[in-house]
């Protein structure tokens, strides 16, 4: 009885850690992150938070559709010049950067605007290689807003300016980001480095 009452302590001094920090990264990043095109600073980069194209029932992934189009939007509202695409192509059949990179000049965005991160396996290696090998200290991430604000937290840890630009989200709730969040404190906490670095990548 004594050990499951450890265990359901541990339990809800867990849930709790996960809860508040989610709230936390809220609120530290609340004041960087924006819906309105008029309203958002200029930056030079935009960064686009990659993910798949197709979602699990082949369909288009709207997560992915929606940052597209945040990305022209930002493009052609003249609040960036340059798009950096950071994503996951860790397979020879699965190339997030490639998907998006055809997709913006189909959308107008000429291809010289365009640079390909292909080691954006996670948030965190997406951010820091923004500014190791690209040697980005400013950027405004594309994705959506609860993206945004955990891109937001990472790289203000890394003494990067960042904002964010909202994409239009698909669901009301995203239950995983709770346990995402936890991953990325403990991740700075440990002090977690990107899979790859490698050769500076100048963006001009």
């Amino acid at each position: 009885m004594k050990k499951l009452k450890i265990i359901i302590l541990i339990g809800v001094f867990i849930s709790l850690g996960v809860f508040m920090t989610y709230h936390w990264i809220s609120f530290r990043t609340n004041g960087f992150v924006y819906d309105d095109i008029s309203a958002i600073p200029k930056n030079k980069v935009g960064l686009l938070l990659g993910t798949g194209k197709y979602a699990a029932s082949g369909n288009i992934n709207l997560f992915y559709k929606y940052i597209v189009d945040a990305a022209v939007k930002l493009y052609k509202g003249g609040k960036i010049e340059y798009i950096l695409v950071s994503g996951d192509n860790s397979r020879k059949d699965y190339d997030e950067p490639s998907d998006f990179k055809k997709d913006l000049i189909a959308k107008g965005i000429p291809e010289h605007k365009i640079f390909l991160d292909y080691a954006g396996f996670r948030t965190l290696d997406s951010v820091v290689r923004a500014k190791k090998v690209f040697g980005q200290t400013s950027v405004t991430f594309i994705s959506q807003k609860f993206h945004n604000q955990r891109a937001i937290y990472i790289a203000h840890h890394y003494n990067i300016k960042a904002i964010g630009f909202n994409a239009r989200d698909v669901y009301k709730s995203h239950l995983r980001e709770y346990l995402a969040r936890s991953k990325a404190s403990l991740d700075l906490v440990f002090n977690v480095k990107p899979k790859f670095l490698g050769e500076k990548i100048i963006i001009q």
